[in-house]
């Protein structure tokens, strides 16, 4: 019988307090069970967390190391046709159905020291990184590289070609007393640790929740259906914010108080393929990744806030939609009988959600789905009470069959024959809502007014969003973070739904090449929109500068699908401007007037010293190529006396124009790159850690200033960045990682050290 190593159980549970809250089971197989699971998500889970884990070993949960690891990818930019999915907790519920899709085993049962996993490990612990010097050329960062996925047969050819490749691959190794913790828990069986379980008043809510979603009259039904295709992707939780208990809405076969029988469609909208069906909320036995983590709270106000949105108002619903293609094209057809007022402000009241959908989704590797937007843009939002043209549900009804969105129907190369049928009907729609806000306007007697803008009804920070791209991966913040950027959007109900429908509900990561250039290209034309509403507040002769300044080099069409000279284009504004740069009077005055704009929670000028505040507002004022040779995301830990904060500093890349989807850095204008500094760490993916004296910082700022060239950029990481062997590394990412937690609090997750560079 395997012997418990009882003394290194409790130095672990001095080293992990937070872990043993995991269980309040005594025992001390579930104690060891507890640490080496909390020890797994800080050194092994920041790389094996998302879609693009190494080898599709995700280790979120128990089940992805169970599931174990495939040689397939994800991710493969060639790919002709929609790949079979392979989606934790949907596409295989036990050992036996990974195996028939070909993944295979990390842990063996029978002899533990021989599975994959506790090899790894021990070929870490025998070749360790050196603890200083750059690493071997034999190491290879790149996203798109060839992995090395071994089988337990393959360890030992494997092991002799690429001895330092242990795990955590690329990074120091585990200390003596962490790697003796998880080959023990190994050796046992890696076993998951039992879940806490849930309190009378959980049950109680939980199941209040499952009987409100599986109403029977045909509002009810309605109403469930659009939250299902909305919240499929949220981290639902009960309970409060210090004590959650996380679930997913799921359909399932099985009503409530039996066991979930899934229904795992490619899309939330597509056919259940069955009559009867239930909405019912999954517990999800997983740690929280940043990169996928988006809290909804599931309580009773929310219940009542959702009875008076969609089932209290008077509208006709004769017949339920089914689920024939002409409904799963288009989101505004399906859910029409839907007061349109409502289906805005549920997404209005949690709009950062409602865009972290498509910044934070399953969608790991964004490069294509991405490089459609700005490095750093705010956005703002159409107010739900003003006049509004496309807030008009008889407007919206008309227009329905041109805001269907591209669906894949193939799954292969052909579904690009209809891209001009999709591309037409959106610019009929772009004529008809100019053609329909030119005639409400002159009904109305008025123009558009700084009151349409929404101001979060005095009481809701969701009125104004940062979003800061990092090539292939972004962040979305409430409030207007950084100085004023290039480019705003203005986003109406229309455009805030088609994005969801385009980049989150109707978004498929196993899809083919053919699918995500549609979404790309189409992408195109709702962020056309979002710039046409924003430059509809700005004098008419300001709208025809910017739109220049932000295409150039664009093709001709693509500065005149939105932004031709429509009358209404052409018309003035009610908006009264005292400078020559309105753009920025607009800006500066909205960050004033509505509720939570000023974004204080991420302003390292409330908090900071003199010394802190001068040197970023100076590295923040200096704008030109040295800033293209910073690192995207670079985690920033200032020390002195009585200080140890936290800061990120985002590099923002500049372009001519984004209105194409390849050849970006001939695009590229390295001399207008800028950085932001945010008080806290923001990002899910770190490229950089830098440790810093307070007093050294002006110095810190002069060096980043003085790079002219890639060796200034090496020399400049050699003095303040932490190499991946340090061998530092591992207690600083847990500095950050309880800096985020104690901050940012249930929206803290694991952060992902895939893009980490080397030096």
């Amino acid at each position: 019988m395997y012997k418990i190593s009882i003394r290194l159980v409790f130095i672990l549970l001095a080293a992990l307090p937070t872990a043993a809250a995991h269980s309040q089971n005594s025992n001390p197989h579930a104690l060891l069970a507890n640490q080496a699971v909390a020890l797994q998500e800080k050194r092994c889970m920041v790389c094996h967390g998302c879609y693009d884990a190494p080898c599709q070993l995700k280790l979120e949960a128990n089940a992805g190391l169970q599931r174990g690891a495939s040689k397939a990818l994800v991710y493969d930019g060639t790919r002709l046709v929609a790949a079979k999915m392979t989606r934790l907790f949907d596409d295989g519920l036990n050992e036996e159905q990974w195996r028939k899709k070909g993944f295979y085993p990390v842990l063996d049962k029978k002899n533990p020291e021989q599975g994959v996993m506790y090899q790894m490990l021990d070929l870490k612990k025998k070749h360790p990184l050196p603890a200083s010097g750059k690493l071997s050329k034999t190491f290879n960062f790149a996203l798109n590289r060839d992995q090395q996925c071994p089988k337990q047969d393959e360890f030992e050819k494997f092991s002799a070609k690429y001895p330092l490749w242990g795990m955590p691959y690329g990074l120091p190794g585990l200390t003596t007393d962490e790697h003796q913790l998880m080959t023990d828990w190994l050796k046992m069986g890696a076993p998951e640790p039992e879940p806490a379980p849930l309190s009378s008043a959980i049950a109680t809510q939980l199941a209040k929740w499952e009987t409100f979603l599986n109403g029977t009259t045909k509002k009810e039904k309605l109403m469930s259906r659009y939250l299902y295709e909305h919240l499929f992707l949220a981290g639902l939780y009960l309970g409060d914010e210090n004590n959650p208990v996380w679930f997913r809405m799921v359909r399932s076969h099985n009503p409530p108080k039996r066991n979930i029988g899934l229904i795992a469609t490619r899309r939330p909208f597509d056919d259940p393929r069955t009559k009867e069906f239930y909405y019912r909320l999954q517990r999800m036995p997983m740690t929280i990744l940043d990169k996928r983590h988006m809290p909804y709270r599931f309580d009773q106000a929310r219940m009542d806030w959702y009875q008076s949105l969609f089932l209290e108002p008077d509208y006709d619903l004769p017949v339920l939609p089914d689920y024939s293609l002409a409904m799963v094209d288009n989101p505004f057809l399906r859910f029409h009988a839907l007061p349109a007022e409502s289906r805005y402000r549920f997404l209005l009241e949690e709009a950062q959600f409602s865009i972290m959908n498509f910044i934070k989704g399953p969608v790991c590797r964004g490069q294509i789905a991405l490089n459609v937007i700005d490095d750093h843009f705010w956005v703002m939002f159409a107010d739900p009470d003003s006049a509004e043209p496309e807030q008009n549900a008889k407007f919206l009804a008309r227009e329905a069959s041109n805001l269907r969105l591209p669906t894949v129907s193939t799954g292969t190369p052909v579904d690009l024959f209809s891209w001009r049928s999709y591309a037409k009907a959106e610019q009929k729609y772009a004529k008809a809502k100019s053609r329909y806000l030119q005639a409400s306007l002159n009904d109305a007697g008025r123009n558009i007014d700084i009151e349409d803008i929404w101001a979060g009804d005095g009481n809701n920070n969701n009125a104004t969003l940062t979003i800061f791209r990092h090539f292939d991966t972004a962040s979305v913040v409430k409030g207007l973070v950084g100085n004023v950027p290039k480019t705003a959007w203005v986003i109406t109900y229309p455009l805030l739904e088609r994005i969801h429908y385009l980049l989150v509900a109707g978004f498929d990561v196993y899809g083919g090449a053919s699918h995500q250039l549609e979404s790309r290209l189409y992408m195109d034309f709702l962020r056309m929109e979002g710039e046409y509403n924003f430059l509809m507040f700005l004098p008419p002769k300001t709208r025809l500068e910017l739109r220049d300044f932000w295409y150039r080099d664009a093709r001709p069409s693509a500065k005149e699908h939105y932004f031709g000279t429509s009358d209404v284009f052409a018309r003035d504004t009610d908006v009264v401007y005292k400078t020559d740069d309105p753009k920025r009077e607009l800006l500066l005055r909205m960050r004033e007037r509505i509720h939570g704009a000023e974004a204080k929670r991420y302003d390292y000028r409330e908090t900071a010293s003199v010394t802190v505040v001068e040197a970023f507002e100076a590295l923040e004022a200096n704008i030109g190529l040295h800033n293209s040779f910073i690192p995207q995301v670079n985690f920033v830990n200032v020390i002195g006396e009585g200080r140890d904060e936290a800061y990120t500093i985002i590099r923002n890349n500049a372009y001519l124009n984004i209105s194409q989807p390849f050849q970006e850095q001939k695009r590229r204008l390295p001399n207008d790159d800028s950085l932001t500094v945010v008080r806290g760490l923001l990002g899910a993916y770190p490229n950089s850690f830098i440790q810093v004296n307070e007093q050294d910082l002006p110095n810190f700022v002069k060096h980043v200033a003085s790079i002219k060239n890639r060796a200034d950029a090496n020399r400049f990481a050699s003095l303040y960045s932490v190499p991946r062997n340090a061998p530092w590394f591992w207690r600083l990412s847990d500095k950050f990682h309880a800096m985020h937690k104690e901050k940012d609090g249930i929206e803290a997750g694991i952060f992902d050290y895939n893009r980490y560079q080397s030096q």
